[in-house]
């Protein structure tokens, strides 16, 4: 893929992937440039008549009453970029920028915002051309959009703030000029069209969100290891079972598992060895299955959003109107984004869940105590469990919902917020440590297989298990685990295990 031409309808979770992390270029469709001038000459109609419109000829926020004069539209622009960038805490990776910006170029090329087509071209040779800007990730309430953190965004295309360009972080000033390019003086509506909309939160919601369909197969290829070590049942997994409660993800999870054991010397049927086993296996594919079913959910929600109008007012160009209403408002998302922390939360849970069964010699089907064959002496794997223990944990606390506060800001004007930043923010915080823990059970599994001195294993389960022995060896005595465990989680995160499975199993993500 040499570049993505956007259009503001067609964009997919693979293309904002493909612009935020491979750098594919984008360009703009040909109707998107006609409907955007038909929308910059509105613009300009509304301030040469001086009619009344919010953002357009009036002050912002409370200040919606307060009329402008002509003179001084492009300075009211300025200001509100300049006002409105009051950042806090870390900043955003550069990532999360190049999605940040992809997405408002989307929304813009809707031609409902009432930017110039040589504003919009500006920022989009910024992302073309590797200009960060610095861009903070506290301060949005996720209503009125993000106005904070965009508002930096902006800065840097009006020659302000800071930006990250060749690798160095300078003035948005400098970072203009080593790219080429012009700021630019911003005309009537155009601060407010930059800065009004649900970007960053779909930014940071739109790349965790990708991750965790990825993670969902790992999880599943855990699972298939964690089997093989504990000899799990394979009757729990019998598609007829799943067909009669039929949950897609539910019936996807157990159909990924069965044909990653498919081959394998080392699972067993019911009764054989015992009737049932532990839910953490057992109950997977319910579990591994509605977490699946949860980011379907929300990848409809979020396909829907990254190709949609966010900002305020809204230009009905053909109509000759411009509507203020509440699009901005991030209630759709960020209800989704905790959503999608839960869900991640939970499949972590279960994870830890068969670390503990395979370290715990009361429930682990014969094997050592913390699987090792010194213990005492040896700790083994006692730590990666309390490790995991702890991650999981902190997700619980995390995957509390962000939704369900709101505080009131612009002198109640704006007097219900949806926190949809924090709760994407907060999504991906949890996404990390399941990362984690599904990378701790991989490596305790293969560690129990070995000690089981294994039958054949499964035609998937194998490319795993040889993708983390290429990386991890068995760990006869104590060492120390702990750039095992990231190898693996590294493995994870680069698509490296789920890519080379599939190379052999089409996995589903649902």
């Amino acid at each position: 893929m040499n570049s993505i031409e956007i259009d503001g309808h067609h964009l997919t979770l693979d293309d904002v992937k493909a612009v935020a992390r491979d750098h594919v270029r984008v360009t703009l469709h040909e109707k998107a440039k006609e409907r955007i001038i038909k929308a910059e000459k509105m613009v300009e109609h509304y301030v040469s008549e001086q009619r009344v419109s919010y953002g357009i000829t009036t002050g912002f926020g409370k200040f919606s009453d307060t009329l402008i004069s002509k003179e001084d539209t492009s300075l009211l622009q300025r200001n509100l970029i300049m006002s409105h960038a009051c950042g806090a805490g870390d900043i955003f990776e550069e990532e999360v920028v190049r999605a940040i910006m992809l997405l408002r170029l989307n929304s813009l090329a809707l031609g409902h915002s009432g930017i110039r087509l040589s504003t919009f071209n500006t920022l989009m040779e910024m992302l073309n051309r590797d200009v960060y800007p610095v861009v903070y990730e506290k301060g949005s309430l996720g209503a009125s959009g993000d106005l904070c953190p965009l508002a930096h965004l902006a800065l840097v295309l009006i020659g302000e703030g800071e930006a990250f360009v060749e690798g160095q972080r300078v003035s948005g000033k400098e970072a203009m000029e080593k790219a080429h390019l012009t700021p630019v003086r911003l005309s009537a509506k155009e601060g407010l069209a930059l800065i009004n909309g649900t970007q960053v939160m779909c930014a940071v919601g739109t790349l965790t969100l990708y991750d965790a369909l990825m993670l969902s197969k790992c999880a599943d290829i855990a699972l298939s290891l964690s089997m093989e070590a504990l000899q799990g049942i394979k009757d729990a997994y019998d598609l007829r079972l799943h067909q009669v409660r039929p949950h897609q993800g539910q019936i996807s999870t157990a159909d990924n598992v069965l044909r990653l054991l498919e081959g394998s010397k080392n699972i067993t049927r019911q009764g054989e060895m015992r009737v049932q086993d532990a839910y953490s296996l057992r109950c997977a594919p319910q579990v591994h299955g509605a977490c699946k079913d949860a980011f379907a959910h929300i990848k409809d929600k979020m396909e829907i959003e990254i190709n949609s109008v966010t900002d305020n007012p809204i230009l009905f160009c053909d109509d000759d109107d411009a509507i203020s209403g509440g699009n901005f408002h991030g209630e759709s998302v960020a209800l989704a984004f905790d959503y999608l922390g839960i869900a991640l939360s939970e499949l972590g849970s279960i994870s830890e869940r068969r670390i503990e069964k395979m370290v715990n010699p009361a429930i682990s089907h014969g094997l050592p105590a913390f699987l090792t064959e010194n213990g005492g002496l040896n700790s083994g794997f006692m730590i990666v469990q309390y490790s995991a223990a702890a991650l999981v944990s902190e997700n619980k606390v995390l995957a509390h919902p962000a939704s369900v506060d709101s505080i009131p800001s612009s002198a109640n004007q704006e007097d219900h917020v949806s926190m949809g930043t924090i709760a994407a923010r907060k999504a991906k915080e949890i996404l990390k440590n399941v990362r984690q823990v599904i990378a701790m059970e991989m490596m305790c599994a293969c560690q129990a297989i070995d000690l089981r001195q294994p039958q054949t294993l499964g035609q998937g389960s194998r490319v795993a298990y040889d993708l983390v022995r290429q990386r991890v060896p068995y760990i006869k005595e104590d060492t120390i685990m702990y750039p095992y465990i990231h190898r693996i989680n590294e493995l994870i995160q680069d698509e490296t295990i789920t890519l080379q499975v599939e190379k052999m199993i089409k996995l589903k993500e649902v």
